[in-house]
């Protein structure tokens, strides 16, 4: 009688590399003879990738593992990376969890579950996290999405006065130069047609002589890579240079996400940000002169100690009268141990929930003002998944979202679609032609 495989699911909290990792832990699960589920199906390993940003990623990651024991409760529970580093203490109380491993080893979970079989008491992998450059053992089988996410850089060495990633994810390092080329050619040859850079702060990106630019150059000469997109970027870290590149590209993808934080430079200060807002804004503005259609998001947090109403209104005006197409609203959360403990004249829940309120309602206004400049013209989308109306979904070069009308479609396929309607959030878009 043939032996059923083990099976093995994921849950991922918070950033885009967390996506991108996990992707890479379910590749050695696989490696290892494991059928990868979908989170919640039954399963005897369970590995949750937590993220420490908030208390409430916090409280999330602990409910998910009581999520997953109500429903079976013998599934061997690991959780990796940012709360498992930071959080250990506070984790091992959690009833269920089998296995703690912290941000240098969370790749390598997989070497340290040999029989998947609850334990009476978490066993706690948390190394000492190296500054080293670092290569990664990947196949380019990544998760199936059509976008693949490619980690270049770890860590940060910024040290925001809010921030706790850099005791959760340490100091910054890159990935070896060669090895950021080997896995991109791996994941175009998968078929992967939108690779995504990936890192804590990517612009620092510094292996030998190369930095950020020699990636992004590196990376449009590999000949069937269709679209290469950035993800979230320092303001501080983005060479000009950049931006003229996307200019004259077609793989390049006209998108930035470049956080701001706040637009009063007192909190700017106190943030302990490398930037002022004038800084930022005639940035922002050089991107749009030189790339007009461009799309940048930015995030903003609310709520920091002492952010008068003078200064949240400065992130209500930015956001609203400048090119900004969109922003990631955070409520301030008090992270143990970062500088911003020790300030005074906190914010009260009350008006943290009204600002954030208000931020959200002119970030969908300023979405949807965008959205609409695209009316009546035609894009290039590439398609994710079907809806609940069974339209296909995907995202234009420059980050719109939107959904087409059209069951012939597959996942993965490159289209040029006619921009016809837009909503708060997405945009229809008439099919014109195919391009696989």
């Amino acid at each position: 009688m043939t032996q059923s495989k083990l099976k093995a699911s994921f849950y991922t909290l918070g950033c885009r590399l967390n996506q991108a990792e996990t992707a890479l832990i379910g590749n050695t699960f696989r490696r290892k003879g494991y059928e990868l589920v979908e989170f919640g199906e039954p399963a005897d390993v369970c590995v949750i990738n937590s993220c420490t940003v908030t208390e409430q990623a916090d409280s999330k990651c602990r409910q998910l593992v009581r999520q997953v024991l109500r429903k079976n409760p013998a599934t061997f529970v690991a959780v990796v990376g940012c709360y498992a580093q930071i959080g250990s203490d506070a984790l091992r109380q959690v009833n269920g969890i089998d296995l703690i491993v912290g941000t240098q080893d969370k790749l390598r979970v997989s070497d340290f579950i040999d029989d998947p079989v609850k334990l009476p008491e978490p066993l706690i992998v948390k190394n000492k996290m190296t500054k080293a450059p670092f290569t990664i053992a990947a196949d380019g089988n990544a998760a199936p999405t059509t976008r693949a996410n490619l980690k270049i850089q770890d860590g940060c060495d910024f040290m925001c006065s809010f921030c706790v990633i850099p005791f959760a994810r340490g100091r910054a390092r890159s990935r070896a130069f060669w090895d950021i080329y080997r896995e991109a050619v791996q994941l175009v040859d998968a078929g992967h047609k939108e690779i995504v850079l990936t890192g804590v702060n990517i612009g620092t990106y510094q292996f030998e002589d190369k930095a950020f630019l020699d990636v992004v150059k590196m990376l449009l000469t590999i000949p069937e890579l269709k679209r290469l997109r950035i993800s979230s970027i320092e303001p501080t870290t983005i060479p000009h240079e950049l931006i003229d590149l996307m200019a004259d590209s077609e793989v390049l993808c006209p998108h930035l996400h470049i956080p701001v934080q706040s637009s009063d430079d007192h909190i700017l200060s106190a943030m302990k940000r490398l930037y002022t807002t004038a800084e930022y804004l005639q940035f922002i503005e050089y991107a749009v002169k030189r790339v007009p259609d461009i799309l940048i998001g930015t995030d903003i947090m609310i709520g920091f100690p002492d952010e008068s109403d003078t200064a949240f209104q400065a992130s209500c005006d930015l956001l609203q009268n400048s090119p900004l197409a969109y922003a990631h609203v955070f409520t301030f959360s008090e992270r143990g141990g970062t500088a911003a403990t020790k300030l005074k004249n906190k914010i009260s829940p009350t008006i943290k929930k009204k600002r954030s309120t208000e931020l959200h309602r002119i970030s969908e206004e300023k979405k949807y003002n965008f959205y609409t400049r695209f009316l009546g013209r035609q894009l290039r989308v590439l398609t994710e998944e079907q809806n609940e109306h069974d339209h296909w979904v995907g995202f234009s070069d420059n980050y719109i979202k939107v959904a087409i009308p059209n069951g012939n479609l597959s996942a993965n396929s490159l289209v040029k679609v006619r921009l016809a309607s837009a909503s708060r959030d997405t945009a229809t878009g008439e099919l014109v032609r195919a391009r696989n």
